[in-house]
């Protein structure tokens, strides 16, 4: 995390970082017999779906080309609360992994967060399913305006 504050463009760590961080934080998972150490090797090879959302993610034959887009629009975008946003919505939009793509996106929203100087932010488990709702709204609906008002009231504690 240290390296997004030393000046380096956040974008080309997040695609340098990205797996080893997803590595860092589920191998606890491989370890306890939750998830297969093949899950931690590489993007998805089967279709997956969200539980209670009308999203389909994207089929598996699609997911290295829109990383790289998301690592690009990463690399390219100047504001840091657009980053963080932008990225952690695009990053579950995509959905690249079998598990865990909400808390590693969540992970890539604070580290875009924090390179622009911005505090950790925190979804509380009492505010999941407004969550959950903001993210269904962008992510069906094609608005995003729900997501950034809900992110914007988790960064301010309400």
């Amino acid at each position: 995390m240290v390296l997004l504050l030393q000046n380096q463009n956040s974008g080309d760590v997040v695609k340098t970082s990205l797996r080893k961080w997803f590595q860092a934080l589920f191998s606890s998972c491989v370890q306890a017999g939750i998830l297969p150490a093949s899950d931690l090797v590489g993007y998805r090879k089967h279709p997956v779906y969200i539980r209670g959302s009308r999203h389909v993610p994207l089929p598996r034959e699609a997911l290295i080309d829109a990383m790289e887009t998301l690592f690009e629009c990463l690399k390219k975008e100047e504001n840091a609360a657009v980053r963080a946003i932008l990225g952690h919505y695009i990053f579950v939009y995509i959905h690249p992994y079998m598990d865990g793509n909400g808390r590693i996106g969540r992970f890539l929203m604070n580290a875009m967060f924090a390179s622009g100087g911005y505090p950790w932010t925190v979804i509380r488990m009492k505010n999941r399913e407004p969550y959950m709702q903001a993210l269904e709204t962008a992510g069906v609906d094609a608005d995003i305006e729900p997501f950034v008002r809900f992110i914007r009231q988790e960064m301010q504690g309400e």
